[in-house]
């Protein structure tokens, strides 16, 4: 259905998308997980022919975006990460306008604008005004918006930013319902929105793809051999941050919240060469019972699509380290080189004005 082929984005010497490749079949809910500025929303505007590539090719159902433009973009909708609504027009006058901006024809408008506001759950606001409706519906018409003529391809940039818990779950609800009508790219920071509805994930770090996998696997193949622990201890003052850095089988600790009884929940990040998770425990509750803390509760918790995405960029950025710490020597040696080389040759004006005298 679409086909990426070695592109390439830059702004001057930046290079915002670094010869990347991908593939997407049809029906695929797929998303976009990075870092901001990884690339994704660049990606996602190429793929939509807004912004026009350095290089490479995108091809969608055989058809060259830049060589057949009209006819591509008439398979893809879109919606931007910031709702772009006219709020003075009513719900379904905005969507009727939006089936007028992609050329459906005028005796099929009507039954357009009614499948868009059936499929987006917006029959009982169909008549408000925009501007009285709540995020959660301005989120919904937008979606509309882009799916109103019935295009084969639908990009969602972050299709649930700024939306309340209840709100979330609606629109990833919707969007999962969207599985088999559309081929659904989208992009959002909140991994636990990707990892329920794609099927797909391709993580993008500087410009660059570092994994493309289904959600299981990235989450079994990255965290098989990490070993995270929950902790929920007495410790309003924080001092387990202090010593048990010092124990040298633990990689990370982070706070997941803390509760107005003094108790605070930790989650403990084990190295890849630790034990079992049981003497990684034992071990804890040693050093805990050193310094008197208690211990409320302790267990090995689930690898999430959280843990597998940071140890994917925590990956990426010690390759870009090490593959910018080569160059530099690499660097280092050519002047070197040069150098040399030119130390080791005589300078012929000063060796003919030595003639001379």
């Amino acid at each position: 259905m679409i086909e990426v082929e070695k592109l390439t984005k830059k702004y001057g010497n930046f290079t915002a998308v670094d010869n990347i490749s991908f593939s997407i079949e049809k029906g695929e809910i797929v998303g976009f997980l990075g870092p901001n500025g990884a690339g994704k929303s660049t990606t996602m505007n190429m793929i939509t022919g807004y912004i026009e590539p350095t290089s490479g090719t995108i091809t969608i159902d055989g058809l060259d975006i830049e060589r057949k433009a009209k006819k591509v973009k008439a398979k893809i909708g879109y919606m931007p990460e910031n709702v772009p609504l006219y709020k003075e027009l009513k719900v379904r006058e905005f969507i009727n306008y939006m089936a007028e901006l992609r050329c459906v024809p005028k005796q099929n408008r009507k039954e357009a604008v009614n499948k868009a506001i059936d499929e987006t759950g917006l029959k009982d606001v169909e008549n408000k005004l925009i501007s009285k409706i709540s995020r959660g519906y301005k989120q919904r018409v937008s979606l509309a918006g882009s799916i109103v003529g019935n295009p084969e391809i639908l990009i969602l940039d972050e299709p649930t930013v700024g939306l309340d818990p209840a709100q979330v779950v609606e629109i990833r609800n919707l969007i999962k319902s969207f599985k088999g009508k559309y081929t659904v790219i989208l992009s959002s920071h909140i991994l636990s929105e990707v990892s329920n509805m794609c099927d797909k994930i391709i993580v993008i770090n500087n410009g660059k793809i570092v994994r493309i996998d289904s959600t299981t696997n990235l989450i079994n193949s990255e965290t098989k051999n990490s070993k995270v622990i929950t902790l929920t201890i007495e410790d309003s003052d924080y001092r387990i941050e202090n010593f048990l850095n010092e124990l040298d089988f633990i990689s990370n600790i982070q706070v997941i919240s803390k509760n107005d009884d003094n108790t605070v929940s930790y989650k403990i990040t084990c190295k890849d060469d630790t034990g079992s998770s049981l003497d990684a425990r034992k071990e804890i509750s040693k050093a805990l019972s050193k310094q008197g803390i208690v211990i409320l509760e302790m267990k090995q918790a689930e690898a999430t699509l959280e843990d597998a995405f940071m140890d994917i960029i925590d990956k990426s950025k010690k390759e870009n380290q090490m593959n910018e710490d080569l160059n530099s020597k690499q660097k280092a040696i050519k002047v070197k080189l040069s150098l040399k080389e030119r130390l080791s040759k005589p300078d012929k004006s000063t060796f003919e004005k030595g003639g001379k005298k």
